[in-house]
């Protein structure tokens, strides 16, 4: 070879190798991991209980969580899906997991349903409220509704006028269950008369002004269970009824008489019948929502754990609005207390059994 032919040669081996720099450095450059601001953003869905989104209660709580993260945390909010049918839920589940990174699935009647969906989509994570999955891709969320719910107690036991109180409830179960026996205790530590006509005479039989209706959304059922008790003398009735609740307040305002909310802030979320609502007891799943999505940005989401909230970690309590006829003396003795349930001096009872134990406490 000349010595021309070398040199072009060698000039050829010198770009070819240069080319071949440049295309393994974009390579390397592509391979980064992507910068914190250009991390794809979490997709969130909601799958609903028979309430739905518009429930005024327990689900619109937790649209309230998505929509609020979706502002503040930068995240996908998903359009929710209504479960009407229980045997809806697990489709419903699926179809969501086909879409989103997180599934919220809401209610204690999910909890069959949402096990076998995330046993079979491993890759999403999922958040059960009200009942307890421990697959490791799901975190489950409970609450002390009875603490909530003595407080309302509280309150209702010192506003009646005609010591008669009554209570509605959705379908029977443990989650109901806490909600009935935590606002029974509480109206027995300040009117006993008024507390004997909600207090179960066993475990399985619910005292004479507790009503159930098996559903959470039939507000016709709702709304016949509380005018019976209206009816009867009662003056003010809480439901924990979801979306049923509002038949609850049509009665009352049919009926010129009051009830108490549930779950979420109803005098703003139910605002038609803010004039009737003396108050709610505020569950704050839409907090929950919102902390599981932060964990899940922190990497430090709790799949297989359960979380059970109450007083002490500001879950439940008395929601802001409270109704002019509310007396002060009511709103104080309710705060008296909340501090003694947060410091454990009064252990307020979640079922039946205990309630029946259960000895009424004097609030200082």
């Amino acid at each position: 070879m000349n010595k021309k032919k070398l040199v072009a040669a060698l000039a050829s081996v010198a770009v070819v190798a240069t080319l071949f720099a440049g295309c393994a450095s974009k390579t390397t450059e592509g391979d980064k991991a992507p910068a914190a601001g250009d991390t794809k953003k979490i997709k969130v869905g909601l799958v609903t209980d028979q309430g739905g989104v518009n429930d005024g209660s327990f689900n619109e709580s937790a649209v309230r969580g998505i929509e609020q993260a979706a502002k503040d945390l930068g995240i996908q909010k998903l359009n929710p899906i209504e479960s009407k049918q229980q045997d809806a839920y697990e489709p419903n589940l699926k179809t969501m997991s086909n879409q989103a990174d997180l599934i919220v699935g809401c209610g204690f009647m999910m909890e069959d349903a949402m096990k076998n969906v995330s046993s079979q989509v491993t890759d999403k994570k999922f958040l059960l409220v009200d009942a307890v999955v421990e697959n490791p891709n799901v975190s489950s969320i409970t609450f002390k509704e009875h603490e909530g719910s003595f407080l309302a107690g509280v309150i209702a036991g010192k506003m009646t006028k005609t010591n008669k109180i009554g209570f509605v409830g959705g379908k029977e179960g443990d989650v109901i269950g806490r909600f009935e026996a935590g606002f029974v205790a509480g109206v027995m530590s300040v009117n006993e008369e008024a507390g004997k006509l909600l207090m179960s005479k066993d475990e399985k039989t619910p005292g004479q002004n507790v009503k159930y209706i098996d559903s959470f959304d039939d507000q016709g059922k709702g709304f016949e269970a509380a005018k019976l008790l209206y009816g009867s003398g009662v003056d003010i009735v809480y439901h924990a009824a979801g979306g049923a609740g509002l038949g609850v307040f049509k009665a009352a305002k049919d009926m010129d008489k009051f009830a108490i909310g549930v779950d979420s802030d109803q005098a703003v979320t139910a605002k038609d019948y803010k004039d009737v609502i003396l108050f709610s007891m505020e569950k704050k799943v839409d907090v929950a929502v919102i902390d599981t999505i932060k964990d899940i940005q922190a990497d430090k989401f709790a799949g297989g754990k359960l979380k059970v909230l109450g007083i002490k970690e500001g879950a439940v309590g008395i929601a802001p609005t409270v109704h002019p006829d509310v007396s002060k003396d009511a709103m104080d003795l309710s705060k008296k207390a909340e501090q003694e349930i947060k410091d454990g001096k009064i252990v307020v009872p979640g079922t039946r059994a205990e309630l029946l134990n259960f000895k009424a406490v004097e609030i200082k």
